[in-house]
C-alpha cells in the first residue's frame, strides 16, 4: 500500500513539473515565433543594409551578423558559427533543466524563458543561414546602437528579470 502511495505522489509531483515546463516552454515558443516571424517579414521586405527611418532615433535595416552579441567574433573565420551553435545548444538543455526543476519559480522560469526563446530563435539563424538576421537601429545622431532583433531583445529582457530575481531572492523579498 504505501509503494502505491509513493508512486501516485511522484506521479503527481511529476506531473506538475511538466505542466510548468510546458507553460515555460510555450512562452519560449511564442518568443521563437515573433523572432522568426518578424525576422522573414523584414528579410522579404528590405534590401540588405538600407535603413528605414521610422523615427528620429530609430531605424530598420536588414544585417547580418557571423558573431555573437556586438558582432564579437564576427571576423573570426567562420569557425565561430560552429562554437556559438554548440554553446546555444547548451545552453538550451541547460535552461530546459532548470525550467523542469524550478518550474514553480515565477520570475525566474519567465527570465529562463524568454533566454531559451531568444537562444533558440538566433540558433534557428546560425544553422540555417550561417548567420543570424538583425533589424532593429537604435541611434541618436551620428552614434548606432548595434544591430538587434527581437531574440536578442529577449534574451536581454530575460538577463534583466534574472537580475531583478536575485536581488529579490537576497533581500528576502518574494
Amino acid at each position: 500500500m504505501a509503494t502505491k502511495l509513493t508512486a501516485a505522489k511522484l506521479a503527481g509531483k511529476s506531473s506538475g513539473n511538466n505542466d510548468h515546463l510546458l507553460q515555460w516552454l510555450g512562452l519560449a515558443l511564442v518568443v521563437i515565433l515573433l523572432d522568426q516571424l518578424t525576422k522573414l517579414a523584414i528579410v522579404r521586405t528590405f534590401a540588405y543594409a538600407q535603413p528605414h527611418w521610422v523615427t528620429s532615433f530609430f531605424n530598420l535595416v536588414l544585417v547580418f551578423n557571423q558573431g555573437a552579441a556586438f558582432s564579437f567574433l564576427a571576423a573570426a573565420g567562420g569557425w565561430q558559427r560552429w562554437l556559438l551553435t554548440g554553446l546555444a545548444v547548451i545552453a538550451v538543455a541547460v535552461i530546459s533543466y532548470l525550467l523542469k526543476r524550478h518550474g514553480n519559480q515565477g520570475v525566474f522560469c519567465t527570465a529562463l524563458s524568454l533566454i531559451l526563446g531568444g537562444a533558440i530563435g538566433n540558433l534557428i539563424d546560425r544553422v540555417a543561414y550561417g548567420h543570424v538576421i538583425d533589424f532593429l537601429d537604435f541611434h541618436l545622431h551620428q552614434l548606432h546602437w548595434p544591430v538587434f532583433n527581437l531574440a536578442d531583445s529577449a534574451i536581454t529582457l530575460g538577463a534583466i528579470l534574472l537580475v531583478i530575481d536575485e536581488l529579490r531572492r537576497v533581500r528576502g523579498v518574494r
